[in-house]
This record gives structure tokens, sequence and C-alpha cells, in this order.
């Protein structure tokens, strides 16, 4: 299960750039465990760090108060590139509930929705618009009061906390009462 996610307002740090793929997002250097955990440290490092990890002031997360942003703000197709769940878990560990792009990689999109961060989809005028603070209404599906789309499955995902398989465990009832009218159409299918 993830946190369930409603009405959240939090610093949205900017980095308003196009195509900042999985890589950039967590280098490929970075992935030294399987876990979800302990990856917070590991998000942007190729930008964060300078030399021996010395933090570089003059990127985003790094500055106060950005460097406690639960919001991120970005450009087109954020997420692109491999389909590596580790960059979603990077960007969770570290503390994001959102990220507001014009667009995103496919695989990354659904990658936040079952982890429980909100992917948010809005024009490039829109996002340049926002403030340092940032106010997501899940079931409004507004930021700010500007509206979004997104899918009711995904939305529900992010409201009720649900992961792929908690969501499917909300239709047990009906995953029952088909496989008994299955057992009765065709018997020869079950041992």
């Amino acid at each position: 299960m993830n946190q369930p996610l409603t009405l959240h307002t939090g610093f949205a740090a900017p980095i308003l750039r196009d195509n900042i793929d999985t890589d950039q997002i967590i280098p490929s250097r970075e992935m030294k465990t399987v876990s979800k955990l302990g990856l917070g440290d590991a998000l942007f490092a190729g930008q964060r760090y300078v030399k021996d990890r010395d933090e570089d002031p003059s990127f985003i997360l790094n500055k106060p108060p950005f460097n406690k942003a639960t919001i991120i703000l970005s450009g087109e197709n954020f997420g692109c590139g491999s389909s590596r769940e580790h960059a979603v878990w990077a960007l969770k560990d570290f503390g994001i509930r959102a990220v507001i792009a014009e667009s995103f990689g496919d695989i990354f999109y659904k990658n936040c929705i079952v982890n429980g961060i909100a992917a948010i989809i809005l024009p490039k005028e829109i996002i340049k618009s926002l403030g340092q603070k940032v106010t997501l209404n899940l079931p409004e599906q507004t930021v700010d009061g500007q509206h979004f789309q997104i899918a009711e499955n995904d939305k529900r995902m992010l409201v009720e906390g649900l992961d792929a398989i908690a969501l499917t465990e909300k239709f047990a009832e009906e995953i029952s009462n088909y496989l008994k009218q299955d057992k009765s159409n065709r018997p020869w299918v079950y041992p």
C-alpha cells in the first residue's frame, strides 16, 4: 500500500527541461540495491553532486527551500529512456509526491502511479506560471486551480493509496463470482 494522496501542498522544484531520462533521475551507477528505500540520495546524483559527492550549490534540489521539495516541475517527456523503476523509487524516497510535466515516458508514468506518485500533465505555460509552493487537489483534479485530466483508475490508486495488487483486491467479489460462473460454464478447464 502507498500513502493516500488527496490534497497536498509543497515546494515545487522547477527542473524545466525536456527529455529528462531515467538515467538522469538515477544514474545506473547509483543502483546498488533492489530495495525501494535508501535511494533518495541518488536522485539526480549526476547533477546534485560534484567530485567526492559534495553538493553542487547551483543545483535546484540543493537550494533551500527546494531541498525540501515534494513536487517536481518539468518539461516534455519526463522519465523517458529505460523502464528503470529505481527512478521512481528515488523520487519517492527523496519525498516527492508529484511530478508535473508536459508529458511523461509511458512506463515511467505507470511506475509513478503504482508507487504512489502523481504524474500530472499540464501545458508548459501553466507549469511555468506555478510558484514556489503548489497545491495539488487530486479529487478535484486541480493544481493551483488549474484543471488536469487523469484516468479514473490512476486517480483511484493515488487517492486510496492502492498499489496494483490492492486495486485488484477491490474486485475480489467480482472475480470470485466470475470464477464460479466460469467453472459452471466450462468445468473441463478446472481440475
